[in-house]
């Protein structure tokens, strides 16, 4: 959509789950928006999403298709591209929004909604089947595979956590614990004692006509059969446009995040984050919780600066 004013209430970098549950409510109490969207969400590899109440088994795209159409209702815009940088305005409160493709857009507030980028373990045929049988989340991929042999990677500290998770749903379940995050000895005694085999060998292939698998094959020359591989991958947030503005940071268990409160805000009072780009793990309908409350945060910061400004 071309760009008709160049000064918003509020911009949004990303048009995923959280940005557009933000930009639906900013947009429903009459504010300017403006989403600025590359396109990639980071589930576009998955046919369907599910544990998502009233939406199971609704394609990623059709649910962003509608919530880019209920926004644009209430008069919120869209266009594509990428946000490369976020400024202090040179004059006066806001904040300049610079994109890569060359616009920029004043705003009053500004919501950071990009997500994460997935770094995928460099092992033949695992990339081609990331997001339907190699997966992340018990939830989102468990049921599809119940009953059967599944594996788990350890590429984090959670491994042993995700194998918990999965003896409900799947089974037997392997962890393939070679790398800095194997178990623990006592850990791989509990586990082996409650009917989980640890291999110690390494990945180096995907066996099966993708997306399927029929199992992997370790470094020794072994062959196990899975109907699904299990893994966290490294999450590297996408924040390189607010990185000059030095925003207060996190350290957690996924690493160092920025520092927001419950409402989304940022250490910057113009600035707010939500979904998976501070908070990794987080599903569909966690990160369009997220979208929900900044939206109204928002709005209530420039509803009382409007009300500061009547008032003078």
């Amino acid at each position: 959509m071309r760009i008709v004013i160049d000064s918003y209430d509020a911009v949004i970098a990303g048009g995923g789950a959280a940005g557009l549950s933000a930009a639906l409510l900013l947009g429903r109490a009459r504010r300017r928006v403006l989403v600025i969207d590359d396109g990639a969400p980071r589930n576009q590899s998955a046919a369907h999403m599910h544990g998502v109440l009233g939406l199971e088994n609704v394609p990623p795209a059709e649910l962003l298709e509608r919530g880019r159409r209920e926004a644009a209702s209430f008069g919120v815009e869209f266009i594509d591209g990428h946000v490369a940088e976020v400024t202090d305005a040179a004059s006066g409160p806001g904040l300049t929004i610079h994109t890569a493709e060359g616009p920029t857009v004043h705003a009053r507030a500004f919501l950071l909604a990009t997500g994460v980028s997935d770094a995928l373990p460099d092992i033949p045929g695992l990339a081609e089947r990331w997001g339907t049988t190699v997966a992340h989340c018990p939830f989102c991929h468990g049921w599809e595979v119940r009953d059967q042999p599944v594996g788990v990677l350890a590429t984090s500290p959670f491994a042993t956590h995700q194998v918990e998770m999965l003896r409900s749903i799947a089974g037997p379940i392997t962890l393939f614990a070679d790398g800095e995050h194997a178990p623990t000895e006592g850990e791989r005694q509990q586990l082996e004692a409650a009917g989980v085999r640890v291999v110690d060998a390494p990945i180096t292939e995907l066996l099966g006509e993708a997306p399927q698998l029929r199992g992997v094959r370790t470094a020794d020359g072994a062959e196990v059969e899975l109907a699904a591989l299990f893994l966290l991958p490294a999450a590297r947030p996408n924040e390189d446009c607010v990185a000059g503005l030095e925003l207060a940071r996190a350290e957690s268990p996924m690493g160092s995040l920025l520092a927001v409160d419950q409402q989304g805000r940022t250490s910057h009072p113009r600035i707010w984050a939500a979904g998976n780009v501070v908070l990794p793990p987080a599903n569909v309908p966690m990160c369009v919780g997220a979208g929900a409350m900044a939206g109204p945060a928002i709005h209530g910061t420039l509803a009382h600066e409007d009300l500061t400004a009547a008032a003078h």
